[in-house]
């Protein structure tokens, strides 16, 4: 089969050179898993620089072509939307010339061109959204940076495409709620990659105990949250991972607001922020922590405590969006409510007091992480769903045809 993934703002050879960007990482995933199950896949993306070539083969076989569309350079997503009819007539110009089986656009900006793109070459598109809008201006409020109009043309997306995939059962809950048929949604998880992340030797909880988070320093990521639970959690030490490089994070908002808490509360010598961590150094530094604590408000998929898991290090997170599909509470983690940071506490104290606990929770969760979570898997299941859009989208022309003719 002949796939063409729209990645517009999301790279996958940045995922490859080490980008942690989770989507990007997610397109890479997929993209090499399908790869290796025999199909053709070409990922087409945004051309945000003039230094990349404007098409080249991943060193894991999937094709990516840059596409001219808006200046070539970086451009936050949330300022994508007006070149998105340019980026629309590039890809039509492409699949004119070289007609894919099936469109798989990742985010809303990508659903709406690829819908555009693919409608003279007659294309079934699959949609993942990878967050929606609704949610996002529900808990960032006025920090939702969102262009006008996203919820509005999320739902028409939702409701246009052959085929949603959502990456949570909370998310396929939520757009089934927004009136997208339930039919027509799928939930299919993102993968982790089992060669990179796999369990190490168990060893005793570490004096003093090490807790890690990582992910984007924005306020949704709830690392203050952790700040503020640390006076409960006895001589425990929190590195928090993301952000820019480390000699950057002075300049950044987030990590000074991070340092202002930390130093508020008397634990800057217990609090120790490393800026951006190449995606490739991620098992070593989960392999230094006792256990992984992911405090989002809300998170549609999370990949980190996936990654945790499947490298047998125990996880403690919010049950929100997709922790709750991917942590089975008591068994291959611990789940707590968000904006709690004494039940966070409670929670990390549970598992560094009891080392029973602690490694029951780690092989569980690579166990779960192996049977549910592989590239392998992920594809399998998403290649099954491809084949019954492109089957039935056949069906579909055949009877359109038919009825042309009588």
């Amino acid at each position: 089969m002949k796939i063409a993934m729209v990645s517009g703002h999301a790279n996958p050879l940045a995922a490859d050179a080490g980008d942690f960007g989770t989507q990007s990482l997610h397109v890479a995933g997929l993209a090499a898993a399908l790869v290796a199950r025999g199909e053709a896949v070409t990922v087409y993306t945004r051309r945000d620089s003039m230094g990349t070539p404007e098409r080249a083969t991943a060193r894991r076989g999937y094709v990516v072509e840059q596409v001219p569309s808006g200046p070539p350079e970086p451009v936050p997503k949330d300022e994508l939307l007006r070149h998105m009819p340019e980026f629309a007539r590039q890809l039509a110009v492409r699949w004119s010339r070289d007609r894919p089986d099936l469109v798989h656009a990742h985010f809303w900006l990508f659903g709406m061109a690829s819908l555009a793109a693919s409608r003279d070459a007659g294309v079934p598109v699959v949609q993942t959204f990878h967050a929606l809008g609704v949610v996002r201006r529900r808990h960032e409020r006025s920090g939702d940076t969102s262009p006008p109009g996203r919820e509005r043309m999320e739902h028409a997306i939702g409701k246009t495409v052959a085929r949603t995939l959502a990456s949570s059962s909370d998310e396929a809950a939520e757009l089934v709620r927004q009136g997208v048929p339930r039919r027509s949604v799928t939930v299919v998880p993102s993968g982790v990659d089992l060669e990179r992340f796999h369990p190490e030797q168990a060893r005793p909880v570490g004096d003093p105990p090490q807790i890690l988070s990582a992910g984007r320093l924005v306020p949704r990521k709830g690392f203050d949250l952790l700040i503020q639970a640390l006076p409960r959690i006895p001589g425990a030490e929190l590195t928090i991972a993301g952000g820019p490089e480390r000699s950057e994070l002075h300049r950044d908002r987030e990590a000074r607001r991070l340092h202002a808490l930390a130093d508020g509360l008397r634990l800057r010598d217990r609090v120790r922020l490393v800026g951006r961590v190449d995606h490739a150094d991620m098992p070593e530094l989960l392999h230094a922590a006792d256990v992984v604590a992911c405090a989002p408000w809300y998170e549609p998929f999370g990949v980190v405590p996936l990654e945790a898991m499947a490298s047998g290090v125990p996880v403690v997170a919010t049950a929100v969006g997709g922790h709750t599909d991917t942590i089975v509470d008591q068994v291959t983690g611990l789940l707590v409510p968000p904006n709690q940071p004494a039940h966070l506490a409670r929670a990390v104290n549970r598992v560094l007091s009891d080392q029973v606990l602690h490694d029951s929770l780690g092989v569980a969760g690579a166990d779960r992480a192996r049977s549910r979570y592989s590239w392998q898997r992920v594809a399998t299941d998403t290649l099954r769903i491809y084949r019954q859009v492109v089957e039935e989208w056949g069906s579909a022309a055949v009877r359109r045809i038919a009825g042309v003719v009588r």
